[in-house]
């Protein structure tokens, strides 16, 4: 009886633990593929959100990293907020049965918008993070692969 329990202890604790990993498989860093744009995935109180931790400062104004602000936010308040450590991405829930994220909000800093999104990671690894209007088929998606503060800075 002893052992049937444990056994069976055990075997929830695994599946538990298999079951968090896969969910949480999109928490790190990410860099675009068109190195544009660096985000870090994070976990709080049960969503998945990004921020901005790196962009090419040679797109948009030019204007160093560390001095551009969210100039195009249709709320006046929020237009001086910096664009680095922006938080752009809220709301994502894991869907174990499409084995994706979904239901968030990205925000396009380029023009100021928030769009639905979801998210998945491919079979080679990388992220794929899709912004639409409505319908996934109306929007655009961005493609992600893991990355670390190292590689950032030799960008």
């Amino acid at each position: 009886m002893l052992i049937k329990n444990l056994t069976l202890i055990l075997y929830f604790c695994f599946f538990n633990f298999g079951a968090q990993s896969k969910s949480d498989a999109v928490l790190g860093k990410w860099l675009a593929t068109d190195q544009s744009v660096a985000v870090e995935v994070y976990k709080q109180s049960g969503q998945y959100r990004a921020k901005v931790i790196w962009f090419d400062e040679k797109l948009g104004t030019g204007k160093p990293m560390h001095t551009r602000t969210d100039f195009e936010n249709p709320d006046p308040k929020l237009r001086n907020r910096k664009i680095l450590g922006m938080e752009v991405l809220e709301g994502l829930v894991y869907n174990p049965k499409k084995n994706e994220w979904e239901h968030g909000k990205i925000y396009d800093a380029s023009s100021g918008r928030f769009w639905d999104s979801a998210a998945h990671i491919t079979e080679q690894g990388l992220l794929k993070v899709r912004g639409y209007w409505k319908f996934k088929w109306i929007g655009k998606s961005l493609t992600f692969k893991r990355t670390n503060l190292a590689m950032l800075s030799k960008l």
